[in-house]
């Protein structure tokens, strides 16, 4: 592993840095062990119909029945992006699809790398482990349970040279890590997380949790809304940014609480201006800043313990769901005792640019 060179443009805060310049330490000053886990197999573990629906200058060219997010059109099917003079301004064809970029694994296990193999590091740096306290359904308020999360870099569309090198491939096209919570001091501290996320206080009431339903509603049957981000869906709430879960999402199962822990991530990336805006007309030349996440910009495949390659049955054909989705309709029978209590998504990110 390395430490990956910045997407030109892009700033990286230094916990991001820090987290990937520790995994680049030799080997050999880490003990290092097995635990839970697999690689992921690019033919037999990803559903391919995720990248679906595809559309060229606003015309949908194949859709196979795949969930779109409409409020990230592009727009216009001619599109127009800077260019280096004499130039000025080149013309372009606007392309909508859905790219697999990145994994994010949840894991109880500190430094636990699930997505490499099951290998388990040592790097010196303690980090508090996973843990899960749920109680009956009548008293829910207690619940609570903590996760370590890992973010890897998977643009395996670019690995495999799948789609044409145009100005729409991502521009990071090697396997990394990319940040883990175990080096980072606001992931087990909801107080110190408050500076990432202050309005978390005008969200922590009744009536604001409540306007959530809205959202769980929404994503089970299409995708989140927008307006809501303070929502994780069905999940719960996204604040606090942290590992630490106090909702029904842990008495639901791991699922649910991975799900959670996902969610969060996405969005605390996005506020650290690691992650940035792909969809709508403001990305047809170039992604942009988005502290703000807007949830239909993603669609999760459960990778790790179960993959979720072909569908859940006749109510719910897709083996890709929006952020928020009831976990009721896609991930039944996918958590087992002992290996099977940690888990991987594969990301997929909607992306809409300018191609010429």
């Amino acid at each position: 592993m390395k430490c990956y060179r910045n997407t030109p443009g892009v700033p990286r805060p230094v916990l991001g840095l820090l987290a990937a310049c520790l995994l680049a330490l030799p080997l050999t000053a880490a003990a290092v062990g097995l635990c839970s886990g697999r690689m992921i197999n690019p033919i037999t573990d990803i559903c391919w119909k995720c990248v679906f629906p595809i559309t060229v200058g606003g015309v949908p060219v194949a859709s196979f029945g795949a969930e779109d997010f409409a409020e990230g059109s592009a727009g216009a099917p001619v599109c127009f992006c800077p260019a280096p003079p004499p130039v000025f301004v080149r013309p372009g064809v606007t392309i909508s699809f859905w790219e697999p970029v990145r994994i994010v694994e949840v894991t109880r296990e500190p430094y636990c790398f699930i997505s490499i193999g099951g290998v388990k590091l040592a790097p010196g740096v303690f980090a508090p482990g996973g843990t899960i306290k749920a109680v009956a359904a009548a008293d829910k308020k207690t619940s609570s349970a903590f996760y370590q999360v890992h973010y890897y870099i998977y643009p395996v569309a670019a690995l495999i040279d799948m789609v044409t090198k145009t100005a729409c491939m991502d521009p990071t096209p090697a396997f990394d890590v990319g940040y883990v919570t175990e080096l980072d001091p606001l992931w087990a501290d909801d107080e110190l997380a408050f500076i990432l996320n202050p309005e978390a206080v005008i969200f922590a009431n009744p009536i604001a949790q409540m306007a959530c339903a809205a959202d769980c509603v929404a994503a089970s049957v299409g995708f989140p809304l927008t307006p809501l981000f303070w929502c994780a869906g069905c999940q719960g709430g996204m604040y606090p940014l942290t590992g630490n879960i106090q909702s029904s999402a842990v008495t639901s199962g791991g699922v649910a609480s991975s799900a959670l822990m996902v969610q969060r991530m996405l969005y605390k990336l996005h506020r650290q201006g690691l992650l940035w805006g792909s969809v709508g007309a403001g990305a047809l030349c170039g992604k942009y800043p988005m502290p703000i996440l807007t949830k239909g910009q993603y669609k999760t495949q459960l990778t790790y313990p179960v993959p979720e390659t072909l569908g859940a049955g006749p109510l719910m054909p897709f083996c890709c769901q929006p952020l928020g989705r009831t976990e009721a309709l896609w991930g039944i029978g996918k958590e087992f005792p002992v290996k099977g209590e940690d888990f991987a998504y594969l990301i997929w990110r909607k992306r809409n640019c300018c191609a010429f």
